[in-house]
């Protein structure tokens, strides 16, 4: 079932599919039937070429987890809430992920239309110099 869903969500044909991972349409048309199988190489094909975790294409169920397969590297935490002077907890799963400790510094930046985004103070200073870095490269090359 996850192979139909994420073949129609990415709008492709069976015959698209199969020729995109090397297999032939009725191989594919078994797999989304039931019929079959996909071996290990053809579901890393598959997760590749839908952009999405392994884990989460074999595993996922519509009867378990209502939002469906996610995009690699893509998470949904839940939801918080904001705090009367504005502060949130972010949940453990996210910190985890993010290696947020306590003590660490966070950057907030917004968009009045695509709405907030946190990262680490690290990351944004590593831009940072690493953009002045490119600069000062093409000055020295210039010379």
């Amino acid at each position: 079932m996850n192979l139909k869903t994420m073949r129609k969500l990415h709008r492709l044909t069976q015959e698209e599919v199969a020729e995109k991972i090397g297999v032939s349409r009725q191989a594919v048309a078994k797999w989304e039937n039931g019929e079959t199988v996909p071996d290990i190489q053809n579901c890393l094909a598959l997760a590749e070429l839908y952009d999405v975790v392994l884990d989460d294409l074999v595993k996922n169920s519509d009867k378990h987890v209502k939002i469906g397969i996610r995009p690699k590297g893509k998470h949904m935490f839940g939801m918080v809430k904001v705090g009367d002077r504005g502060q949130i907890v972010i949940p453990k799963k996210a910190r985890d992920i993010f290696d947020i400790r306590p003590g660490d510094r966070l950057v907030v930046l917004g968009d009045e239309a695509q709405g907030i985004a946190i990262l680490k103070s690290e990351g944004l200073l590593q831009f940072a110099e690493e953009i002045l870095q490119s600069q000062n490269d093409e000055e020295e090359d210039e010379c």
